[in-house]
């Protein structure tokens, strides 16, 4: 059922009517700024994956103020896709504007929830995930695997198609499970690895042992619900803050990591250690 504008809630009003600014400001931009009008899907691309990023940072360091502007950010790409794709394309010949991009997620997230929308029944998160993938596969996807992005780094994409799976009721039951084929696929790495004399025995086959390792790693990290992708990044920029700090302490003190031992440097580790840096 349509409402009408001046029925809605004056916060909805609001909202709407920012909607409204940015995208007039889009159709000003791509019909008068030289750097706008030259923008293309694919120019777009890279920028976008940027932008995704840098959202991503600002999530995981709980920075509301950027978690807004990179949203903002964001947002403006998806608006100036659909602006380009709006206009003649003699390429394609398929055009669509942000109504229908909008029209087509509500669509999809109320077929997709029939639970809220119909007869269906889900009371749990688990349920509401089986039959997600139950609805695509009868909306045409060939796989259940096949909703996960072939771009994806390849550590998300373990977790995604280990969630997809489990959708689909191939999982294991009981995490203690999960960590014992985490061992094994340890003892099956060393097994091609010389721990000795850290000579490779067969370069290939310990390359693929040491997915296996990464593969049921991330498996397990499901079981105890952290994020891999997410408790990576935090240790990389853990290790950054300490590096820097390694490098600035030992400045201060006169001296320089290139000219030291692993052993004065550990030190200089240790401090950062030890003020939580």
């Amino acid at each position: 059922m349509e409402k009408n504008f001046i029925d809605l809630p004056e916060s909805r009003q609001q909202q709407l009517m920012a909607f409204d600014r940015l995208l007039t400001i889009m159709d000003e931009l791509r019909e008068q700024c030289p750097w706008d009008r030259k923008q293309t899907l694919e120019s777009l691309r890279h920028l976008t994956i940027e932008e995704t990023y840098e959202l991503s940072d600002a999530i995981l360091e709980n920075d509301l103020p950027e978690i807004k502007k990179e949203l903002g950010d964001v947002l403006l790409h998806i608006v100036f896709y659909a602006k380009i794709a709006s206009e003649n394309n003699p390429e394609t010949g398929v055009r669509f504007e942000i109504a229908d991009v909008l029209t087509g997620i509500c669509d999809k997230l109320i077929s997709r929830h029939p639970h809220i929308y119909g007869d269906a029944k889900a009371d749990t998160e688990e349920q509401v995930k089986q039959n997600w993938e139950k609805l695509k596969l009868k909306e045409g996807n060939k796989s259940v695997l096949s909703g996960v992005p072939a771009s994806l780094p390849a550590l998300v994409k373990a977790m995604r198609i280990q969630e997809k799976a489990r959708g689909a009721g191939f999982d294991w039951d009981e995490k203690q499970q999960v960590w014992e084929k985490v061992e094994e696929e340890l003892q099956e790495f060393k097994e091609n690895f010389d721990i000795e004399t850290t000579e490779v025995i067969d370069q290939k086959e310990a390359e693929a042992e040491f997915g296996d390792l990464l593969f049921s790693l991330v498996n397990y990290s499901r079981f105890v619900d952290i994020n891999p992708e997410t408790a990576l990044e935090r240790t990389n920029k853990k290790f950054i803050r300490r590096f820097q700090y390694m490098e600035e302490a030992s400045k201060a003190d006169g001296k320089s990591l290139t000219e030291m031992t692993l052993t004065e440097m550990d030190e200089y580790w240790n401090q950062a250690k030890a003020l939580k840096v």
